[in-house]
């Protein structure tokens, strides 16, 4: 299709015209076809002679249908006695197998009666195996009188035989001398005891843990002195030699499977947790976290000692209980009791922070620097002993739990980061107090004047001494390791702590306050650094520039001020162990000495051109300073980055000048000149570089 969409296009509107009056054609003879096969698909006469083909083979099965039933009932009629020969047949087999098990069950039970009137267990073992294997065959025909008798007398004989069992093991746990039962008996009595199902072995190996522990429950009461906490170890060392007897003389009587070594750990374990959460709670608050560790200790030594016995996880141990319901540990009783143990270490560090908060005068602090000896150290080692100590008590925590109590411990090492973050390093003001220890550290006189960041200090003597702006790169490092091991810390505790915990693990807020220190540290170098410039830039501002006839060299106060920076930057240059954190001051710093050299220059109008030119050339002294603020000393040393980023800032001041200081007269290649090296027609702006160079203050 040809679009009419402009002018030009209607020289084909004819074209157009024919090309649509085909496509109707087109489509009004497909309406017709469609329509004509539509007239011939909704023929009368053809659609009656299909409904006639369809009654038809309907008909026609209807007729099949009647056959195949006729044909069946024929050959049922043929087989029928056939049928009625193969399942009299099968009945008559199954009679007999039945009747030939009836009499194998009756000779088993006549047998067995025989066997256990002579207490012949393995012959016993073995014939009430066979019947309760037959038996189960006569389950669906107990209804039948004869085979309900045969049932019952099976009963009665299992009763008769656990009986036996029941009377010759407690003879045998009792050890009467009077009636000595050989070991070999009671072996060979396991045997039918395994015949008479899981009931009874529970009920004999739950008498045998009884009795095996009857002295144990008598000697170690938790109201008697045995019994308490600070005799737990004794408690442990008795069934140290309760067990090793029992592999002693038990091991070859008790199948293996039984695991009857293993259900008296529980045993035990579960009474001496009762018994242990008992004395724990009774103590409640006199419980001293010696007490407390000592004897979870010794409770861990005891788990692990039956865990290597059996060579599984204790918990496998615990779970094989008679009745198959778990057993909690010893040592998971203690650990709702493990609060003592996080609110000691919560004191522990409050009295190990307790002497790092000693306010102190500026004289005094000086004075004890003055005394001082050398530190070259980097870090505050305060922030080392107080990780040290996290490191410490998480590893001992976590020996002893996972849970609730080591997420607990995880809060009290978030507080105290965040008193060491802000209460130690930053005042109430937003200034920074002492963060080192008075017992073998040097007070930090720079940080300890609580003076706030934006207070003026014109005076010279108030200005940071080399000792004060070391302590300061001594706190800014210290926060960098902080934020850093404290990350590493968080994620040692996220790897130990509980799953369900996990997501609870953070130290965001802590992290944040230590970069906050960071900041203020650098705010803090930054504001000495514009302090010990000031009176340089004052100087500047009482230089008569417009009374320069001509440029002789650079003027004694950009000289006295790139050596002042110069100095201010040795001690921060060589504290400050982050490169990253000396970048940042670098880019501040410059960028400081810029905006104050282009104040200076404002308030100093007019310049004049000669001024202009000599200002010009003492701005080289301090670009060149500013360039090679970075500097170590060795080739390259100097980021690309930061040499384009102060170029950039001295470019603009550079070219104000270059424009105040070209010729007035005559007027129009000042303009043309202002257009070039600003590329800024505004008036207005060209007005106020006007007025920098001729119009006073």
């Amino acid at each position: 299709l040809i679009l009419i969409n402009s002018e030009d296009s209607l020289d084909q509107i004819n074209a157009v015209q024919d090309q649509l009056k085909q496509q109707r054609e087109a489509l009004q003879a497909e309406v017709e076809s469609l329509a004509e096969i539509l007239k011939k698909e909704q023929d009368p006469e053809r659609m009656g002679r299909i409904q006639e083909l369809i009654f038809a083979l309907l008909a026609q099965m209807n007729r099949i249908r009647e056959k195949a039933t006729e044909s069946e009932a024929i050959v049922k009629s043929i087989t029928k006695d056939i049928q009625r020969l193969d399942y009299a047949k099968k009945n008559l087999s199954l009679s007999m197998t039945t009747l030939k098990r009836l009499q194998m069950l009756v000779n088993g039970l006549e047998q067995l009666d025989i066997y256990i009137r002579k207490r012949s267990y393995p012959q016993i073992a073995q014939s009430l195996a066979a019947a309760k294997e037959l038996s189960d065959f006569f389950k669906p025909y107990s209804a039948i009188g004869r085979i309900a008798a045969v049932w019952r007398r099976l009963q009665q004989s299992q009763g008769v035989v656990r009986g036996l069992v029941e009377e010759d093991f407690d003879a045998f746990l009792l050890k009467d001398p009077s009636k000595p039962i050989p070991n070999s008996v009671i072996a060979d009595s396991c045997l039918v005891v395994d015949v008479l199902g899981d009931d009874v072995r529970n009920h004999i190996i739950e008498r045998f843990c009884a009795m095996e522990l009857k002295d144990y429950r008598r000697i170690f009461r938790p109201t008697d002195e045995a019994g308490q906490l600070d005799n737990l170890s004794r408690r442990f060392s008795w069934f140290r030699r309760i067990i090793n007897l029992h592999d002693e003389e038990y091991s070859n009587i008790f199948p293996e499977s039984w695991n009857v070594g293993k259900i008296l750990c529980a045993k035990f374990t579960e009474t001496t947790a009762e018994d242990v959460n008992t004395l724990l709670t009774r103590l409640g608050p006199k419980l001293t976290v010696a007490t407390l560790l000592e004897s979870l200790q010794q409770a861990i030594d005891f788990e692990t000692f039956v865990s290597r016995k059996y060579g599984v996880q204790l918990s496998d141990v615990l779970n094989n209980t008679s009745r198959g319901n778990p057993t909690r540990a010893i040592s998971g009783v203690f650990e709702k009791h493990m609060g003592v143990f996080v609110e000691a270490q919560d004191k522990a560090i409050a009295d190990m922070t307790a002497g790092w908060r000693v306010p102190t005068t500026r004289a005094s602090l000086e004075e004890s620097a003055a005394h001082k000896e050398d530190d070259t150290h980097g870090v505050l080692q305060s922030s080392g002993d107080l990780f040290y100590f996290y490191g410490q008590t998480l590893e001992q925590c976590a020996k002893f739990t996972t849970g609730r109590p080591l997420y607990d411990l995880f809060l009290v090492f978030r507080k105290w980061l965040k008193v060491y973050a802000g209460t130690e390093l930053l005042g109430s003001e937003g200034v920074f107090v002492s963060l080192i220890s008075t017992a073998d550290e040097i007070l930090l006189p720079a940080l300890r004047r609580k003076e706030p960041v934006t207070k003026d200090r014109k005076s010279s003597e108030n200005r940071y001494s080399s000792l004060e702006q070391h302590d300061i790169c001594r706190i800014l490092n210290t926060a960098d390791y902080c934020h850093r091991t404290a990350i590493q810390l968080e994620d040692k505790v996220r790897d130990k702590v509980d799953r369900a915990l996990e997501d609870k693990i953070t130290m965001q807020p802590e992290l944040e306050l230590f970069l906050g220190v960071i900041s203020t540290a650098i705010s803090l170098l930054l504001r000495d650094l514009e302090i010990s410039t000031e009176p340089f830039f004052t100087s500047m501002t009482r230089v008569s520039w417009s009374s320069i006839d001509t440029v002789t060299g650079q003027l004694p106060y950009v000289l006295e001020l790139a050596r002042t920076v110069d100095v201010c930057l040795e001690v921060i240059k060589s504290s400050i162990e982050q490169k990253k954190y000396l970048r940042n001051f670098y880019d501040k710093a410059s960028s400081l000495l810029i905006t104050k050299y282009t104040n200076g220059m404002v308030r100093s109008r007019p310049l004049r051109d000669t001024g202009a030119e000599q200002m010009l050339l003492d701005f080289q002294i301090l670009k060149a300073c500013l360039l090679r603020m970075p500097s170590t000393g060795e080739p390259d040393s100097v980021p690309a980055a930061y040499t384009k980023a102060v170029t950039k800032l001295a470019v603009q001041v550079e070219t104000i000048l270059k424009v105040v200081s070209a010729p007035v007269d005559p007027q129009e290649p000042f303009i043309m000149n202002y257009i070039i090296l600003i590329g800024d027609s505004d008036f207005g702006n060209f007005q106020k570089a006007s007025l920098l160079g001729f119009c006073g203050k």
